[in-house]
């Protein structure tokens, strides 16, 4: 051994390698079925209210088709796809490790566009799961769990009239979901549009915060957690000062209050407060992650599959979090596919702590989404979805009266 590879470095690698594990049952499993379906072609299809995301589908010569969520629209992917239709045209759709490998290392014309191979891929794994009669979360490895939990959204809700947020709180709770976990939006209370840079938080704007979410937690009761939702806007003196705003309504999470990549003003937050942080919505790859986990800045990973790098790429996030006992939740605002792609993938880790969902919304628009049984939540759970692959049968009359304006059925 090295005399630079020093003892925690080895402990760290020996406990890393049985992560792969998981994909070498993969393999095990595929390998009767190797080269009889072939792809025959990679389609996406924007439609409305799933955060900007489009659908990805892939088609095979045996007639069976996966579909997949990407976080880019319609025509990102598509002229995406364009660049790597080469790599997967005529292919093996089982193999993916493969596929994935490809697609992530593309580099000319253009370097590779990780949201797009993040749909690709997750419709990858729809099919091997359709090939070979098994659901995902099998293929990842085998549950841990058959239902996971999830978390939702405070909407509806003016966070400085508590006259609101009892009103808000009435009707949560009543709730067929019975959602016991909500985040709510700090950008009303600044007085700034979503997900834009604000300069450095004033008192009155602090005092706001600390007010508003005091209401809620009031409203609520001990019952139900609140976490406070940040878009990465805010700069390091604000982000602190906001932590100790609303630390005596003890939040469940403090989520992405800082510009998205890591740097040391994620030190210095972590240092600053007790309450958990919760980051990486929009990171890719565990490059992404990876000096969050080393450095201990995050208290919970947030990737979402479709910009993290689907199943193959958010698995080895997971699997690397896994070496230092961190948890790893889910982001997900976008359609079915996502959702039931995020039910399979936070039922075969072991590190799963919560799915974002936009399910339980009033226009029901998620779950209309299934020709069959709609998803099935209870006391705050979603059941994984039953069936090969994701489990997933689109509507395809609702999915096409959804379609972006300009989009073509799955051009």
């Amino acid at each position: 051994m090295s005399q630079n590879f020093t003892r925690r470095q080895w402990f760290r690698h020996a406990l890393a390698v049985p992560a792969g594990a998981w994909m070498s049952r993969y393999n095990a499993m595929a390998q009767p079925n190797r080269a009889k379906v072939k792809i025959t072609a990679v389609k996406a299809l924007q439609i409305q209210s799933i955060a900007g995301n489009c659908l990805i589908r892939v088609e095979t010569d045996a007639g069976l088709i996966g579909y997949g969520e990407a976080g880019s629209t319609g025509p990102m992917a598509r002229a995406r796809i364009e660049t790597m239709k080469r790599l997967l045209i005529g292919e093996d759709p089982l193999a993916i490790e493969r596929h994935f490998h490809s697609m992530t290392t593309l580099m000319h014309t253009y370097t590779a566009h990780i949201p797009t191979v993040s749909g690709i891929d997750i419709a990858l794994w729809d099919l091997a799961g359709k090939i070979l009669n098994q659901p995902i979360n099998v293929l990842l490895g085998g549950p841990f769990r058959d239902s996971i939990r999830l978390y939702s959204h405070g909407q509806g809700v003016n966070l400085l009239d508590p006259a609101s947020c009892r009103d808000w709180a009435q009707r949560v709770k009543a709730a067929p979901e019975r959602f016991t976990a909500f985040k709510i939006n700090i950008d009303p209370l600044l007085g700034v549009p979503s997900g834009r840079f604000t300069t450095t938080l004033d008192s009155g704007q602090l005092r706001k915060v600390a007010r508003g979410f005091a209401n809620a937690r009031e409203a609520v009761g001990d019952d139900i957690d609140v976490a406070v939702h940040c878009h990465n806007e805010l700069d390091t003196t604000s982000a602190i000062q906001a932590a100790k705003a609303v630390e005596p309504m003890n939040p469940l999470f403090y989520e992405d209050p800082l510009p998205v990549a890591f740097s040391e003003s994620w030190m210095a937050l972590r240092r600053s407060t007790r309450i958990p942080i919760l980051a990486g919505e929009k990171l890719e790859m565990l490059k992404g992650f990876k000096p969050f986990i080393d450095h201990q800045a995050a208290d919970i990973l947030h990737p979402d599959l479709a910009f993290a790098g689907g199943f193959t790429g958010t698995r080895k996030i997971a699997d690397y979090a896994y070496v230092l006992r961190t948890p790893v939740a889910l982001h997900n605002v976008g359609s079915l596919v996502l959702c039931y792609a995020s039910a399979h993938f936070g039922s075969a880790i072991h590190n799963f702590y919560r799915s974002e969902s936009a399910l339980g919304r009033p226009t029901r628009h998620v779950e209309q989404m299934s020709a069959q049984r709609p998803p099935e939540v209870a006391n705050s759970h979603l059941k994984v979805p039953e069936g090969p692959g994701l489990g997933f049968v689109p509507n395809d009359e609702y999915l096409k009266s959804q379609m972006m304006p300009g989009e073509s059925w799955w051009a």
